[in-house]
């Protein structure tokens, strides 16, 4: 049963040591008595930053565990796996955040899939380097198996590929280059991944690939056929039906080279080559394999270097696709000069980040502004928890000039500007779909010393016209409401941008 008063959440935060004495205090000198709702009460904790929302939430239930791990405090769930659930937490000590992946209840007691995660930590901690995600600490204690790993802000790519479609060549050819480093230092280092999939690659907010995973395929194997059933995902059966048709060992780099292919046509073509089926007798079929639908039929535009790292990564016969991580690397090196050389405009743009995206115009904007340098261009963090209005936003931004960064979390954009306050040059939080957060995060970023000069637009729906009486507003933070063009948006965002600058000036 949940708690029903302030007075028993404040008491239990405190009991669990989510809260201090100082923040108690303050939350109920704010209220001037304790006589407050826990609706109210919980809003309060949230908007001081005092807790989050995921605490609150878990907090009003009654639960008192899944707080803290070893020494670091649960801020959000960042997402769920078969096997583990990944949360961005912060060090009680120093700050630190990072990303905690926990192994689930149901394979903590069996002792060789708990061990194959532990192994799977161990190899981790072995590697660094920029295009793999380094695992900091593994722990393991009673029925508690977690690693440590540096938290990525951004997406991964199979979330991403669902934003943008598909990308452009010289864009999916910079992106797979990180890719592929990442995989050759491991393959000089005896290493292969075994779980090459979209979702194991990580595209930070800076537009950098990173792998994650290495090693935990091996926990695959370990399980029954119903639960692999549940799986749509998972690549040990594939890696497993390939081995089998072509006949190589387990541990064949040749077979990553193939699912890396698999990788680099998704991004092109924005469809996966081998047709998704949760039916693992399909999954291992030779017939699967054999069907896929050759990347220049799938889009003749692609540019025939392109294509050729592709094919030879996806052939059949193992002793006819590259060797190693190194050799397709060689081969992209050729295909980014080449459409440098071809297409000079795209070129330049497979050199900027991926982040650096804009918004769709409408019919009556004007053309694309004239290019600016990299030290001229502006930068715009998004907060749009909706899918189709991130592409919006992200194309049109774009044409207008802009860097853009993208998040669908007003809390993760706040703590990000608070972190780092060069992070962007201003923000847009869109209320529309995600509601309340939205106002009291632009209200947050006026009230926050360290980031109040910051440029903020709060972009409201047509409902939510009364909201902007309730806005933080100034001359550098605005409240617009729909019904806007994209070029009224654009003009309202250039002139706080201005604004900013000469205030700085």
């Amino acid at each position: 049963m949940g708690l029903q008063s302030a007075e028993k959440v404040a008491q239990r935060a405190f009991d669990l040591g989510l809260l201090d004495e100082r923040q108690l205090r303050e939350a109920w000198a704010a209220f001037g008595s304790r006589n407050v709702s826990v609706d109210d009460f919980v809003q309060l904790l949230v908007r001081r930053e005092f807790m989050t929302n995921y605490q609150v939430k878990r907090l009003v239930k009654g639960q008192r565990s899944g707080f803290f791990f070893g020494d670091y405090k649960v801020l959000y769930l960042v997402g769920t796996g078969t096997f583990s659930r990944v949360y961005r937490a912060v060090h009680l000590e120093t700050g630190q955040v990072v990303a905690v992946k926990v192994l689930r209840n149901r394979y903590s007691e069996n002792p060789s899939q708990f061990g194959q995660f532990v192994h799977e930590g161990r190899v981790g901690c072995t590697l660094r380097h920029p295009n793999i995600v380094p695992i900091y600490e593994v722990c393991s204690h009673r029925k508690t198996h977690f690693l440590v790993m540096e938290f990525v802000e951004g997406w991964n790519l199979r979330e991403f590929i669902k934003i943008r479609k598909k990308l452009e060549p010289a864009e999916a050819v910079r992106l797979m280059i990180g890719v592929c480093e990442g995989m050759q230092y491991a393959f000089e280092n005896g290493l292969t991944h075994r779980d090459l999939k979209m979702s194991n690659v990580l595209i930070s907010s800076r537009g950098e690939a990173k792998l994650v995973d290495f090693g935990l395929a091996a926990m695959d194997e370990m399980l029954t056929d119903d639960i692999l059933a549940e799986i749509p995902n998972a690549r040990t059966v594939d890696y497993a039906a390939l081995e089998r048709i072509t006949g190589v060992r387990k541990d064949d780099t040749r077979s990553d080279i193939y699912f890396l292919g698999c990788i680099f046509y998704n991004m092109l073509t924005g469809e996966p080559p081998l047709s998704e089926t949760r039916d693992r007798l399909q999954r291992l079929s030779k017939s699967r394999f054999l069907a896929v639908t050759p990347v220049r039929k799938a889009d003749p535009t692609i540019h025939d270097s392109v294509a050729l790292v592709v094919n030879k990564s996806m052939m059949l016969d193992p002793s006819r696709r590259y060797q190693s991580p190194g050799a397709i690397l060689n081969d992209l090196r050729i295909a980014e000069k080449r459409i440098a050389e071809e297409s000079p405009a795209t070129g330049a743009a497979a050199g900027s980040d991926t982040s650096r995206c804009g918004l769709a115009q409408n019919g009556n904007d004007q053309p694309d502004p004239a290019p600016v340098s990299p030290e001229q261009q502006h930068s715009v963090m998004v907060v749009e928890s909706d899918t189709n209005m991130q592409d919006i936003f992200r194309k049109a931004f774009k044409r207008a000039g802009y860097r853009v960064l993208l998040t669908s979390n007003p809390a993760r954009a706040l703590s990000r500007f608070q972190q780092d306050a060069a992070t962007a040059d201003c923000v847009l939080l869109s209320a529309q779909q995600i509601g309340q957060p939205a106002l009291e995060t632009f209200n947050q970023f006026g009230e926050d010393e360290k980031i109040q000069f910051i440029p903020a637009l709060l972009l409201l729906d047509e409902d939510q016209h009364d909201w902007e009486k309730r806005a933080n507003t100034a001359d550098h933070r605005i409240a617009l409401s729909m019904p806007i063009t994209m070029k009224q948006l654009r003009t309202a965002l250039a002139g706080l941008v201005t604004t900013e600058i000469s205030g700085k000036g």
